[in-house]
């Protein structure tokens, strides 16, 4: 039984915090604007250039925040504010204060990093502990934990979230992935926390090793950190036996529980009682209704050390805060496609790696890990795609397979590709994220790499 929070299990069926997470859309509206002012009261007082862009703003106390409506009159934040104030530029408390330091790979530039209070840690495992009884982990399910420990939020927050709902964690990170299998089969875990690429990689490594792991006693698997098709879903689900819940986070604003799909997948919880979300037109930062596709802005209500105000995600989706039939009334997330800075424009068609994965996977003949390439040619962005055959399949078929797969690429998104099929492993296979583009256009015309 968990000791470290007053909000134990519950059996409820209305989630570990029922309270919370069935409150009044009315009461709820009113605790995030109670804890927007806290907010606005800490960046105020704490974070020199947040008080700057907030008298700019006309906030000058926290109290000049009459209502949620006025969120629209506060300063985005951005991932290059990390950057730009690297590394602790933006904390909110001291050093000597702080509980613990995350950061980001920095494969693109300087990391970037992120702080947490000792409160913002016990709130943080109560918000993981919270996402997987929501997708129907309980008490005393072993769970498989190989998210990435580290700098990397996904270990560890995943670890203590599952340590805080009474769960005995295998903490096994990424890699080495036939000795996971072992210890799949040996342990028989219930629950497997991965990226749904690795997720596909210790099915295939499974297969390789002649174990099926659907008869591994897993049940749930959660699945986050990269965006993911619901043909991936499904294909997961067929190799694996179990059932993958999407789970969502970052690190800028917390790590992974910042929502999570109930066992209904009929969108994912963000938990309102401590974040705010809006969903915004990228071009223009206006704000958008309930539905319409746009990109995620997240505001912090409860962090401590590193407060977000209205952080730019990058991620593209769409919202509703219509009633789940789960019975939750917080804002459901209606699953991320892709992420505005991965977005690929070519020929006049905006196209994300989702779009192109939703055709390939599932294909007959064909496995489910590609990459694709983009070029500049002249003054047009081409996109080349290749893709892994099956294993068993002739060679002398894959010129076939690579037509027909243009054809339905073209067909259902509207780009032409040059497609390649490929031996079964040619292909680098991901313990952590996937990396599913080359960039190779003129960096003065290219993204930033795109995973």
């Amino acid at each position: 039984m968990n000791t470290h929070s007053a909000e134990a299990v519950s059996a409820s069926p209305v989630g570990l915090h029922p309270q919370i997470e069935s409150m009044p859309r009315e009461q709820l509206r009113d605790l995030q604007l109670q804890r927007l002012r806290e907010t606005l009261a800490n960046l105020l007082a704490n974070v020199p250039w947040q008080r700057e862009r907030l008298r700019e703003a006309g906030f000058s106390d926290a109290q000049d925040l009459q209502s949620l409506d006025d969120v629209q009159r506060l300063p985005f934040n951005l991932k290059t504010d990390l950057r730009d104030h690297y590394p602790f530029g933006l904390f909110a408390r001291p050093q000597q204060q702080l509980a613990r330091i995350h950061a980001s790979s920095g494969t693109t530039g300087k990391p970037t990093v992120v702080g947490y209070t000792a409160g913002d840690l016990n709130r943080w495992a109560d918000l993981v502990a919270r996402s997987l009884h929501c997708a129907g982990v309980r008490s005393g399910d072993l769970v498989h934990n190989a998210y990435g420990y580290g700098l990397f939020t996904g270990g560890l927050g995943a670890h203590d979230g599952a340590t805080r709902l009474g769960c005995p964690v295998v903490p096994v990170s990424g890699g080495s992935s036939e000795r996971q299998i072992g210890l799949i089969m040996d342990f028989r875990p219930r629950v497997l926390c991965a990226t749904p690429s690795y997720a596909l990689t210790l099915a295939e490594v499974a297969e390789q090793m002649g174990i099926d792991l659907r008869g591994s006693g897993l049940g749930i698997g959660m699945f986050g950190a990269e965006p993911w098709s619901a043909e991936m879903r499904a294909e997961i689900e067929t190799r694996i036996g179990l059932r993958a819940v999407d789970i969502y986070g970052l690190s800028e604003i917390m790590g992974p529980g910042v929502a999570c799909e109930c066992e209904c997948r009929n969108g994912l919880h963000g938990w309102e009682d401590q974040f705010l979300f809006e969903v915004i037109d990228r071009d223009t930062g206006l704000p958008l209704p309930d539905g319409e596709v746009g990109e995620l802005v997240i505001t912090t209500l409860t962090k401590e050390a590193l407060p977000m105000l209205r952080y730019r995600t990058r991620d593209v989706t769409r919202v509703t805060r219509e009633r789940c039939d789960c019975g939750r009334t917080h804002v459901r997330i209606l699953r991320v496609t892709g992420r505005t800075d991965d977005m690929l424009i070519i020929r006049g068609v905006n196209v994300y790696p989702s779009h192109i994965e939703a055709v390939l996977v599932g294909r007959p003949g064909i496995a489910p890990h590609y990459e694709l390439t983009v070029r500049r040619e002249g003054t047009l962005d081409t996109v080349a795609v290749s893709a892994e055959a099956q294993p068993g399949i002739p060679e002398a078929s894959y010129p076939e397979l690579a037509k027909e797969l243009s054809h339905h690429i073209k067909s259902m998104i509207g780009i032409s590709t040059r497609v390649t099929v490929v031996p079964p492993g040619s292909i680098a296979r991901s313990e952590g994220k996937a990396v599913r583009v080359r960039d190779l256009r003129p960096k003065e015309g290219a993204a930033a790499t795109l995973h």
